[in-house]
């Protein structure tokens, strides 16, 4: 089958590769009808994420239900799936509480543990898990939303709106007979107009928050942003931290979701926000943090770091962007055959491209 390889930084090239088999009896073997190439893979692609090579790429992917192992039970031959980005067992503590991002037996898909889905033929551990029957009313571009970026922009921008809702100062501050400060009054910022970031922005502005800034260097993706109901503010044109404090009395933002994944977003988030502020960082960080923990404690920083646990808020996730799928229609921006994958890396690397999936076959 033809497959997608990672033989080095910039280095993407199509190879064939045998047709993956059943492993285990908690296995499924999966047709791919369309891979999606994810922000996260760039990290890997411009060698920041250190790793080796040869295996195949990519944790995005719908597809067909070939064959299955004899103790799955939800997905049977046939069946229309979508995966989530990594394999999930559903039977360790972390599954069971619904941290399935921490799954202990499951790895990520596209890496040297775990072949990736950018082939025609994709084999998925702890199927039961790790599957979800796609709705027959989704189409397979919108729907490869739901592998990742998706519920990642969900998750991140939920936990920024959760956060706000029940800080202890508000807390406090109520107990004493303060004022509540009400969502909707709140001033949120995304940083990071990417694939994912547009998703926690749509996310944000179905949970109530009206004012949201939403910062990018790309006019495109800032565009996409304002459709939305952000605000766009430009790297290098604007003066955005002023824009901020003027929009909130010289205090900063409430929230701040950091999607980037490098030090100068994180720091940045750090700036923007207000003493007793929220930070939602679903970026994938390679470094140290930016700031330190004196500069967190003399701020009272309220932080949440890491991935998504897909599988725990993929129906949540789901009834939001069913319900927000007329403002995506022109989300996915190219469609690219399997054979051209290095130059599909290439216009994602360059931010040419808003979302690309690749197609197995002709």
């Amino acid at each position: 089958m033809d497959a997608v390889i990672f033989r080095g930084p910039y280095d993407i090239a199509v190879e064939k590769r045998p047709k993956p088999s059943i492993q285990s009896p908690t296995d499924a073997i999966v047709r791919v009808i369309v891979a999606g190439i994810c922000g996260s893979e760039l990290h890997m692609y411009r060698g920041h994420q250190k790793t080796d090579t040869g295996h195949i790429m990519g944790h995005e992917m719908v597809g067909i239900v070939e064959e299955v192992g004899s103790e799955v039970s939800n997905v049977k031959p046939g069946d229309r799936v979508v995966s989530t980005f990594s394999a999930v067992c559903m039977s360790c503590w972390y599954c069971k509480h619904s941290y399935t991002n921490r799954c202990i037996h499951g790895s990520a898909f596209g890496t040297q543990q775990l072949d990736g889905s950018q082939a025609e033929f994709v084999r998925i551990p702890f199927a039961d898990g790790t599957l979800e029957i796609a709705p027959l009313s989704m189409p397979n571009e919108l729907l490869v939303m739901m592998c990742d970026i998706f519920p990642t922009g969900y998750y991140g921008a939920s936990r920024a709106t959760e956060a706000f809702a029940t800080l202890d100062n508000r807390t406090i501050g109520l107990m004493n007979g303060g004022p509540q400060q009400n969502i909707g009054d709140a001033v949120f910022v995304c940083i990071g107009c990417g694939p994912v970031g547009l998703c926690a922005i749509l996310t944000a502005r179905s949970k109530g928050v009206r004012t949201l800034f939403a910062i990018d260097a790309v006019d495109d993706r800032l565009e996409e942003a304002k459709n939305m109901g952000a605000i766009p503010l430009k790297l290098g044109k604007d003066d955005i931290k002023q824009t901020i404090l003027e929009a909130t009395d010289g205090r900063g933002a409430d929230a701040v979701i950091e999607v980037v994944g490098n030090k100068a977003a994180l720091r940045s988030a750090f700036d923007l926000l207000r003493p007793c502020g929220v930070l939602s960082s679903i970026g994938f960080h390679q470094g140290e943090f930016p700031f330190d923990a004196l500069e967190s404690y003399q701020k009272n920083l309220n932080v949440n770091f890491g991935r998504a646990p897909v599988r725990a808020v993929f129906r949540e996730s789901l009834e939001c962007l069913d319900s927000n799928k007329e403002k995506l229609k022109s989300f996915i921006s190219h469609k690219l055959p399997i054979s051209e994958a290095p130059r599909a890396y290439a216009l994602f690397e360059k931010q040419e491209a808003r979302k690309v999936i690749l197609v197995p076959g002709r």
